[in-house]
């Protein structure tokens, strides 16, 4: 049922009306007494997740008992962006997921349904994974809150993935992120129906039903003057509130190009984005956009790592962004390929097949760590003072006499030229 929703690709909604919004959700559902809240973390600041999961403490007080940020394989949240996401909440609420160690499994989705959807063997049974928090009955409310925007491995981020991939365990969200991969990233990201969509909508109907869940999502898009606004405010407890947003989002996040792009320049920012992990959305979300034979340069004054921990930074570092085929034929023979395989995923989506050139200006990383993982690497400092963020706007630039397409933060949307994006929707791939 959907209790709120409001929304629409030319509506700004206040903080006054984005918590009149949530009261009025939370009216129609009836008093709680433990209720647990699970916002993203840092690196989706733009959500508005924090000032929501500050409405929820304002509105239910003393039974708003946990805090645990959906941090997935993200690193933990550091006291400061804990205090600038959630400012003013009491720090004894937060609670870290462990997503190696402190999980449950609820269930599993069968290897013969997900083969089917994908139409050859996957390999697989998909462990169906949530924090040990959150199952045994503790809250009589589970208020799982984000942003829809075009995502690479679920299609459209958020709804259940913020609770059995953003609260998952390592099984669980490496075959989800390896199942995206092989099935193609073009195929899926920016479509609300694919296979892992349909995975996680399986895994929530039959072993996942049980959690007293309230989907809390946002739609955010920017104004005229490239500042992130709320266009959309849905809350329900099933899928039609994630439909209904996921709908908004297509309109307000995805940027059709008029022409394929042959030089990109995006930016990430430095307090968010740490790691290729986490930068390389870089490359997902532009890459249905840019030419063949094209440049995409990535300025990443804080990127310092190419995994989120030690061990997968090895396996990048390893395995190289080599491209989908060279990537499987590797699992077949590498152990610890195999037993990480979102490393696997991220190594294929991370390359453009030979397609584009990619080059990154990161901060902390030289040009031989760059060049070994198969990307190339410019220095930070001249980038910067090329392609200054402070005097190019969202979209088409000139920069000393050269046309080019600037994307100031690509984890906020998806850019397309409609002829890929019409072609990657029939492309199949086998296993």
């Amino acid at each position: 049922m959907i209790y709120y929703q409001r929304g629409a690709a030319d509506e700004v909604l206040s903080d006054a009306a984005l918590r009149a919004g949530l009261n009025e959700a939370l009216g129609k559902i009836g008093s709680r007494r433990r209720v647990c809240a699970i916002p993203p973390d840092f690196t989706r600041f733009h959500s508005r997740a924090g000032e929501i999961t500050r409405y929820l403490w304002d509105y239910y007080g003393a039974a708003l008992v946990d805090i645990m940020p959906a941090l997935g394989t993200h690193r933990p949240m550091s006291r400061a962006e804990i205090e600038a996401m959630f400012p003013n909440l009491p720090p004894n609420l937060f609670r870290e997921h462990r997503w190696r160690s402190d999980t449950v499994t609820l269930g599993m989705v069968p290897r013969a349904f997900i083969s089917e959807l994908i139409e050859a063997d996957f390999g697989y049974d998909w462990p169906v994974q949530v924090n040990r928090l959150l199952y045994g009955g503790r809250h009589d409310l589970i208020a799982s809150i984000g942003q829809v925007v075009p995502h690479e491995v679920t299609g459209m981020a958020n709804h259940a993935k913020n609770i059995l991939i953003g609260t998952g365990g390592s099984e669980s969200i490496h075959r989800s992120h390896f199942l995206g991969a092989v099935h193609g990233v073009e195929r899926i990201v920016g479509r609300i129906d694919n296979p892992v969509r349909a995975v996680i909508d399986y895994a929530m109907r039959e072993f996942a039903a049980v959690l007293p869940i309230l989907y809390i999502l946002t739609v955010i898009g920017s104004n005229e003057k490239g500042q992130s606004v709320v266009r959309g405010l849905f809350v329900g407890d099933d899928r039609a509130c994630f439909e209904e947003a996921s709908a908004l989002s297509a309109r307000v996040n995805i940027t059709v190009v008029d022409k394929p792009i042959k030089k990109c320049v995006t930016y990430l920012n430095p307090e968010q984005f740490r790691s290729a992990w986490l930068g390389n959305k870089a490359i997902y979300r532009t890459r249905m956009a840019i030419a063949d034979g094209g440049e995409l340069i990535i300025l990443a004054p804080g990127i310092r790592s190419f995994g989120e921990d030690r061990a997968i930074d090895s396996l990048i570092r390893q395995f190289k962004y080599s491209g989908t085929e060279k990537i499987l034929q590797e699992l077949r023979h590498a152990e610890g390929l195999r037993a990480n395989l979102s490393a696997a995923a991220h190594l294929i989506h991370g390359s453009s097949e030979g397609r584009f050139r990619i080059t990154y200006a990161p901060g902390f990383l030289s040009r031989n760590e760059c060049e070994s993982v198969g990307v190339g690497y410019a220095r930070i400092d001249s980038m910067l003072e090329k392609y200054n963020p402070a005097k190019m706007n969202p979209g088409w630039n000139r920069v000393n006499g050269e046309k080019i397409y600037y994307v100031n933060n690509p984890a906020l949307g998806l850019w397309v030229h409609a002829g890929r994006w019409e072609m990657a929707s029939t492309t199949a791939r086998a296993l």
